[in-house]
């Protein structure tokens, strides 16, 4: 049975939408157990009323919570006793396995920073996430690719560069049964030496991995197009980019609705287009993605959009079950290993 912790107090939609996308979940997943953590009376309110499996759903109380602008180093130091502090602590007290949290995502990567350790050969987190692109790809034809790191770490040295890039794979992998997913550096060319010396370094220790499928380098038109399945990059250029990204389909929507008001003409053409609005919008969609993962710890941890509706977290939930399913942490760990073995090697016939 894996247990998976659950912040019922984390996000704007906060208890109600949150337990009632674990309270669905815990009727979608025979293997987990559901542990909520936050006011017990406020989400006493809640739980009662929905459907769900009792026997595999409780609550642990945790007083207070971490607002949404709080900062985090403050919000935490104050509250000791926060949902998302507690939730963390459980886990690494062995009382879960993997986390679920749409609350302030800086406090939510400090207080795992804090509490839980890190993989063998991991130095930095990453966190994760999807976007659409025009490429298909896995088991399952998903429409998106992977972009880490887009936030928990801002500036990476080449060696967290590598690492990111062995647990995007592996992410990729296990969430969208990609066997060998393209993994790429994001630099201003695409040749070798493009690129700040963290990046060129990064390049040369990827090009003499055989554990992964490096493609090299790629730029930043090349990302929609979904060239790669992975792509690698440090926290402060992610989420530049990853906010871009938002902003183009935000955009396009908008200037959609624009057009839908100014002329017949335009509202016709809407009209025959709306099938493939329907396509684009679904394919967007972040809720059916559950949420982003934040990767380097021993343990899983999902990291649900603020904005998350009960849809969004039960499928938060369902990835975080899936990553303890397969083994994603134990998975990561064994390829560092390997890395770190085969360049043990390579040193040893230089200087021997």
């Amino acid at each position: 049975m894996h247990r998976i912790v659950v912040d019922a107090m984390g996000g704007d939609h906060a208890p109600d939408e949150i337990v009632q996308g674990a309270a669905e979940a815990s009727l979608q997943l025979a293997s987990a157990e559901i542990i909520l953590v936050g006011d017990s009376a406020a989400v006493g309110r809640v739980l009662p009323r929905l459907r769900h499996d009792g026997a595999r759903v409780r609550v642990h109380h945790a007083p207070t919570r971490v607002e949404m602008d709080e900062k985090p180093a403050e919000a935490l130091a104050a509250k000791p006793d926060a949902s998302i502090a507690v939730a963390v602590d459980l886990v690494a007290r062995g009382e879960g396995d993997a986390l679920v949290s749409a609350g302030n995502t800086g406090a939510s990567v400090l207080a795992c920073a804090r509490r839980w350790p890190m993989l063998d050969g991991i130095r930095r987190a990453a966190l994760a996430a999807v976007y659409p692109t025009e490429l298909r790809r896995g088991e399952k034809d998903d429409p998106f690719s992977l972009i880490l790191d887009v936030g928990a770490t801002i500036d990476a040295t080449a060696e967290d560069l590598v690492g990111f890039a062995v647990m995007g794979s592996a992410y990729a992998k296990l969430v969208s049964g990609n066997r060998r997913p393209r993994v790429a550096l994001l630099s201003n060319g695409t040749e070798a030496g493009k690129g700040p010396p963290e990046v060129v370094a990064a390049h040369a220790a990827l090009v003499a991995t055989t554990e992964l499928n490096f493609i090299g380098n790629i730029e930043g038109l090349d990302i929609p197009r979904g060239v790669a399945d992975v792509v690698v990059t440090t926290g402060f250029v992610g989420n530049v980019v990853l906010k871009m990204l938002e902003g183009v389909s935000e955009t396009v929507v908008r200037l959609a609705r624009y057009a839908h008001k100014e002329r017949l003409a335009w509202r016709l053409g809407l009209v025959a287009l709306s099938s493939a609005i329907d396509q684009l919008k679904a394919i967007t969609d972040w809720q059916q993605y559950g949420g982003a993962p934040l990767l380097g710890f021993r343990y899983p941890f999902i990291k649900a959009h603020g904005r998350s509706n009960a849809r969004a977290v039960t499928n938060a939930i369902k990835v975080a079950h899936k990553a303890l399913a397969g083994n994603l942490a134990a998975n990561i760990a064994r390829t560092m290993g390997e890395l770190d073995e085969r360049a043990s090697r390579r040193a040893q016939g230089v200087t021997t």
